[in-house]
């Protein structure tokens, strides 16, 4: 750790670069010579990353930054917020402790945390940060986590685990044994030192995926942010067996959507409608959650095809994601759309429908913006449509 990028001067150079680019800054001479130029310039990089996504970091005096990219993979404090409301009691290690972002809101809920951190570098810059921020019940340990595991040889109310992916060649195709740690194989030595374990993955994770590595899964929080997932949270519970609860969480500026239903349930299948009055798009929790069905009986509305996961109603309903009033619906065909849409201003979306929304906008010079909102997708009596839409705020 280097903490000569703690001198004044510096701190005001780095503050005052806030989101300049970088690599024009790099092109410049070092106006701190005793200093590596490539350091202040990573941390110009990096405070200029955390500057929405972490608040209190960014706001606080002598905090020192690791590489951008350690910030950009950090939970934002949003959803590390979220995660302190699962945990409670007198003790939580955390086995991938990285940035520590988590662990700070988790000591607030948890008397003692544990900070374990491979990056002999990072687990100082941590610990200098926790020391900065007052946290005062957080201890920082270097080295391998498991080996710190068992030598603490404590019983524990919580383990947390971040694993990072250690090959990402592998493209879409994400298993948790493919990780650091792996989870998997380790699962049942994590269960013997507590009875609660929290795993955040990314939500490219699928869930049937991530169900068929684990086991005594409780809950799986699905965590978004303005309507984009940011991660999917496994709740393990140490000889659970029962039903397992899907929690969608979708977290806006002006409100948050909470979607909640229970796996595999005994739950009637969805029913189906041409378009009536109102159009509802589910938001990204939702879909990632897969629970279609769920959502058509839990609020009484009709989906418009099996594979379109659009929903109508002639009733207006707080929907967690965006309503629309729908004022055209026509075919898909040359005349209809040469009439209502060809050579005007409108926001596409495609749901079960041949295409993208670039070929669409291509083929009839469609602008994007406006106020209309056009659904290209499929009816329940499986022809192709378009519903023109009002937004409703």
């Amino acid at each position: 750790m280097n903490n000569a990028i703690l001198n004044n001067d510096i701190q005001l150079f780095i503050n005052k670069n806030i989101g300049v680019s970088v690599a024009q800054l790099a092109l410049k001479k070092n106006p701190f010579p005793t200093v590596n130029w490539i350091d202040i310039l990573n941390q110009i990089a990096a405070k200029s990353k955390a500057k929405d996504k972490l608040p209190t970091w960014f706001s606080s005096k002598n905090i020192i930054y690791p590489s951008k990219i350690s910030v950009e993979q950090t939970s934002s404090e949003k959803t590390a917020l979220y995660k302190s409301t699962l945990v409670s009691g007198e003790k939580l290690i955390d086995l991938t402790g990285g940035f520590g972002v988590d662990d700070f809101y988790f000591a607030k809920k948890i008397k003692n945390v544990f900070h374990c951190e491979m990056n002999k570098e990072l687990s100082e810059i941590v610990q200098h940060n926790f020391e900065v921020l007052e946290a005062e019940n957080i201890k920082c340990y270097f080295g391998d986590s498991f080996e710190i595991l068992k030598n603490l040889n404590q019983q524990y109310d919580w383990i947390y685990i971040d694993p990072s992916r250690r090959n990402v060649e592998k493209g879409k195709v994400f298993r948790l044994k493919d990780c650091l740690p792996n989870i998997p194989e380790l699962l049942n030595d994590y269960l013997s030192f507590t009875t609660n374990i929290l795993i955040k993955t990314a939500p490219l994770l699928d869930i049937s995926a991530g169900l068929s590595e684990l086991k005594n899964v409780k809950n799986i929080h699905i965590v978004a942010v303005d309507n984009e997932v940011k991660e999917l949270i496994w709740e393990i519970q140490k000889n659970y067996l029962d039903a397992i609860t899907i929690k969608s969480i979708n977290f806006n500026k002006e409100k948050t959507d909470i979607f909640d239903f229970t796996l595999n349930e005994n739950q009637n299948p969805s029913k189906f409608n041409l378009p009536q009055k109102y159009l509802f798009e589910p938001n990204a929790a939702i879909m990632k959650s897969g629970g279609f069905d769920q959502v058509s009986h839990s609020f009484k509305i009709n989906k418009l095809h099996s594979h379109s996961h659009l929903y109508t109603s002639n009733e207006l309903i707080a929907f967690p994601g965006r309503s629309f009033e729908i004022i055209h619906v026509i075919d898909y065909n040359k005349k209809e759309m040469k009439q209502f849409l060809e050579r005007k201003k409108a926001n596409l979306t495609i749901r079960n429908f041949p295409g993208t929304v670039e070929n669409i906008r291509q083929k009839w010079k469609i602008e994007s913006g406006g106020n209309e909102y056009c659904f290209f997708t499929t009816n329940a009596d499986n022809q192709k449509i378009v519903l023109i839409c009002k937004k409703i705020e």
